[in-house]
């Protein structure tokens, strides 16, 4: 299993970090997918043979009760609804490595944009197009990189 969270950052970081240092910092920033862009885009090897995955997830948020974005939601985790923040996120992902990089996602939160996950999703691949990551070549109905 793998742990991403700012406990987990602090085990393996290879020098001295707590995991209240980690929680005091992305508290004190403002990220946009943008900005996930611009640092993971040097990491990704566009020669080598590479698949996008659109995937969704809910973060649970089950004793939080007053944060603006938790909602009632399905979770497959879980098998029941649940509170929770939705998250939608698109990976690059290394055929030949094997390594997975996210390069953007969305906050599902239908209340405030209106949007649905699969909007969110065309939007994400829409703007990976945009940015060069999708080729025009489609072979059999599926999208070639």
């Amino acid at each position: 299993m793998v742990r991403y969270s700012g406990l987990a950052l602090s085990e393996v970081s290879p020098s001295p970090l707590s995991h209240d240092t980690v929680s005091r910092w992305l508290k004190s920033r403002r990220f946009r997918p943008k900005d996930l862009w611009r640092l993971v885009q040097p990491s990704m090897d566009k020669k080598s043979p590479y698949v996008l995955i659109a995937d969704d997830t809910l973060i649970a948020k089950t004793r939080s009760k007053r944060i603006k974005m938790v909602h009632y939601q399905y979770s497959g985790n879980e098998h029941d609804v649940i509170a929770g923040i939705g998250l939608v996120n698109l990976l690059w992902h290394n055929l030949t490595t094997v390594e997975s990089i996210p390069i953007d996602y969305r906050i599902y939160d239908k209340d405030s944009d209106g949007k649905t996950k699969n909007t969110h999703f065309s939007e994400m691949l829409a703007l990976a197009k945009k940015r060069g990551i999708i080729s025009e070549a489609v072979v059999n109905g599926c999208l070639v990189f």
